[in-house]
């Protein structure tokens, strides 16, 4: 008989055990959700820098003689095979992603929507990251704000990589 109530009650320890653990994984599954919708939704937090950038009158003039002397940067992909080689021109400002609106369509299911923004400032290429979920990083060091580009940087996001070349 004793043996019987230590069973019942060794059942109804396991069987709380398990209805707390998949509350709890609920309550996670319910975070991811939130967060990921949250990075996906929330505005970029550097297009303020770039609008007063652009707003600079003759700063700007200035950049763009710089621009056109230094010469045009594309950016060409090295990774992955399907796409090696393919070359993209970049302009004034160039977003990255795998939405329809971007300048650089990335086709790779690492990439967020609107990953990265490319951008010209003081004759100089910048990359940020918009609030990706993967991150963006150049010459395999994860960026945390702009950076500059040089050529020969590789520039990756997602599982795409490029190389900025001239």
């Amino acid at each position: 008989m004793t043996v019987v109530f230590l069973t019942s009650l060794d059942n109804q320890n396991l069987l709380r055990a398990l209805e707390v653990l998949v509350v709890a994984l609920i309550w996670l599954f319910f975070f991811r959700v939130i967060r990921a919708v949250w990075v996906q939704v929330r505005p970029p937090a550097a297009r303020g820098a770039a609008a007063q950038v652009a707003a600079a009158g003759a700063g700007a003039r200035q950049s763009a003689e710089r621009r056109n002397r230094a010469g045009k940067l594309h950016l060409k992909v090295i990774e992955p095979q399907e796409g090696y080689g393919q070359t993209f021109e970049v302009g004034e400002e160039v977003t990255l992603g795998r939405a329809a609106g971007c300048g650089v369509r990335v086709d790779d299911s690492y990439t967020s929507s609107l990953h990265a923004r490319l951008f010209r400032r003081n004759g100089s290429l910048w990359v940020e990251d918009l609030g990706s979920t993967n991150g963006t990083w150049v010459n395999a060091e994860q960026i945390g704000s702009a950076a500059k580009l040089g050529k020969g940087d590789l520039l990756q996001v997602g599982g795409t990589v490029f190389e900025v070349s001239r």
